[in-house]
């Protein structure tokens, strides 16, 4: 490092690690500065490269490029594209997407369940063990490795043609062959070794249950058209394939459109005796146990009965929707709200034929104090599955303002989820209960679902 009294980005600095925090990181200090490390472990020391160190921030950023002294619990990572030690002294980044590859498996449950006790805590107020939170759980035929896991994968490609996904935080391409994070029926497809000149983005689909992939492709603006139908021709027999005319977001918001060129532009999805169809536009759970094990867990807080209504917000394609329907049966109503287009056209086709369903497609927030006020009486229960970003205060204004006997709010982010508990405390309504699923394994994410009640009910 060089004389300069205070650090700067690209500077080495030695400092020990302790708790992990949100998002992959860990805290250490240096001068008495907070720097979020990434690639560490608690209680190790490392020589970390700062990332962001700007002049008066509150806090740094660093990535681990030497381990000084290991701890116990770090194991070689499963990916070498994802090695950040390897990587570093290699002089190139790692991959995104395995930030906790360097942790045995089971730690890498208690780092998570470190962060969602102190998300709980500090930002809903929440004593953990008031709630019954006992730690984060292993998914449910989750392999000895954490491996095989993933159902949908998005990656790109580079200006060389190869198979790519980015670095963290990063435009940086990093050339892969396979994601040993992805079921088999995706790594199979051998994208690697096929013509991707002239392609941009390539993201694959493989049903859960087995069946055929859908792989989705969209190609480089002003290359030469006719990419995507050369790929789609490569690929192993029975691969579905389609074009999406779209280079910004997601296939899901409907800003794009769907062309076939081989096979179907969906995919059937086996969850709690249902058969769902979604196409490329469409949302889908990752994690290969994931659909049938969070449908188990918001039914087992909601216990539909004949006759009752519900509401599902940003309802996706319908998973808990349908269980719900047959549930309430013909006398009872779900009402199934959807902010993105593509999506809620696959809820649509879902649902045909269950009329006890009100399905509605726009903002959550909007649609729901509009349509509550139209239900013949009262929401017994609403499910709650938001994006990232949370329900947020608006969202949490519209429901507890149509008073559900019941809340089942399933997230992928403590953080958000940990707010949004604490601003349905200040609207009247107490979390009784709180589990966490590892649902990510080798990654800092985890899938939380929480039970709330309205304060008077208990």
């Amino acid at each position: 490092m060089s004389q300069r009294e205070e650090p700067a980005t690209g500077d080495l600095i030695d400092v020990e690690i302790g708790a992990p925090a949100h998002g992959g990181h860990f805290v250490a200090r240096h001068q008495g500065r907070v720097v979020f490390v990434r690639h560490a472990l608690p209680g190790e020391r490392v020589q970390a490269r700062l990332t962001d160190a700007g002049e008066g921030a509150r806090f740094w950023r660093a990535d681990a490029v030497e381990i000084l002294q290991g701890s116990e619990h770090r194991v070689p990572h499963f990916w070498p594209e994802a090695d950040a030690l390897a990587r570093h002294a290699a002089g190139e980044l790692p991959v995104g997407g395995a930030e906790f590859g360097h942790a045995e498996l089971g730690y890498q449950r208690e780092l998570k369940s470190a962060i969602v006790r102190e998300q709980l805590e500090r930002l809903a107020g929440l004593d953990a063990a008031a709630v019954g939170f006992t730690g984060v759980e292993e998914a449910p035929g989750e392999r000895a490795d954490g491996l095989g896991w993933r159902t949908r994968a998005a990656f790109s490609v580079d200006t060389a043609g190869r198979l790519a996904m980015n670095a963290h935080h990063s435009d940086r391409l990093v050339p892969i062959r396979r994601l040993p994070l992805a079921v088999e029926a995706i790594n199979d497809l051998s994208l690697a070794d096929l013509p991707l000149h002239g392609l941009e983005r390539i993201e694959v689909a493989a049903p859960s249950g087995g069946g055929s992939p859908l792989v989705l492709l969209v190609e480089r603006p002003g290359a030469k058209p006719g990419a995507a139908t050369r790929l789609a021709k490569a690929l192993p027999e029975g691969t579905n394939a389609a074009l999406i005319t779209q280079h910004g977001g997601s296939a899901a918001d409907g800003a794009g459109t769907l062309h076939r060129l081989r096979g179907r532009t969906w995919v059937a999805e086996q969850a709690a005796g249902e058969t769902y169809r979604v196409t490329g536009e469409g949302f889908w759970q990752i994690h290969r146990s994931a659909p049938e094990a969070l449908n188990d867990a918001v039914q087992a807080i909601l216990d539909p009965q004949p006759g009752q209504v519900f509401a599902d917000l940003y309802a996706g394609a319908g998973l808990f929707t349908v269980p719900l329907a047959w549930a309430v049966g013909a006398e009872g109503i779900v009402l199934s709200i959807e902010g993105a287009p593509g999506t809620s056209k696959d809820a649509r086709r879902n649902i045909q034929g269950l009329d006890q369903v009100l399905i509605r497609q726009g903002r959550v927030e909007k649609i729901l104090r509009s349509e509550a006020a139209r239900l013949p009486r009262g929401l017994d229960g609403v499910v709650l599955d938001p994006p990232r970003t949370g329900v947020g205060r608006a969202g949490v204004a519209a429901v507890s303002t149509a008073r559900p006997g019941r809340i089942a709010y399933v997230s992928c982010d403590p953080a958000s989820f940990s707010r949004d508990l604490r601003d349905f405390a200040a609207k009247g309504y107490v979390t009784e209960s709180v589990r966490a699923l590892d649902l990510y394994p080798q990654t800092h994410h985890v899938e939380c679902v929480a039970a709330l009640v309205p304060a008077a009910t208990r």
